[in-house]
């Protein structure tokens, strides 16, 4: 095992991030799904009415084209129904089905039980992670993406 506890914090998270989804993956590739395909029945499944497919990657912060992806392995597995919007023919419009509810509702028991057993304190790691990502949503201009001169770095 390696010392971790001289690893910069970002590696930590997405050390621990990686290693939650393959965790994921493997418990819900029986019933088709990966880990981007469970965020995404849960944003469907949260709405309570269909949505665009390009409201979905917005809320999951996702590009479109990757959600699409995402999207088409839903459908062949039945966990959601997309049509043409009857308002833009190029927007597509997807509902949860029946069967998505079902596996949504696995998954999220799936979720439950992978950080109760990894984290002494899951509910304070989730709100800890809820502040992470609500203070970084908010300032998304907190860091420096301008170039210096060799020397002059500030880190």
């Amino acid at each position: 095992m390696p010392d971790m506890n001289s690893w910069p914090t970002g590696r930590l998270l997405s050390t621990a991030a990686r290693l939650v989804e393959h965790s994921w993956n493997g418990k819900l590739a029986a019933a088709g799904l990966t880990h981007a395909g469970v965020i995404a029945l849960d944003v469907l499944s949260r709405a309570g009415e269909p949505m665009s497919q390009a409201n979905i990657a917005q809320k999951v912060r996702v590009q479109n084209q990757t959600m699409g992806k995402t999207l088409s392995r839903l459908q062949a597995w039945a966990y959601i129904r997309r049509h043409p919007s009857p308002s833009d023919r190029r927007s597509q419009i997807v509902s949860i089905t029946d069967l998505g509810t079902e596996v949504i509702n696995e998954a999220r028991e799936v979720d439950r039980t992978i950080l109760t057993r990894a984290a002494g304190d899951g509910d304070r790691l989730r709100k800890d992670l809820q502040s992470i990502i609500d203070l970084l949503s908010r300032n998304p201009g907190t860091t420096s993406h301008t170039k210096q001169k060799p020397g002059n770095r500030s880190v």
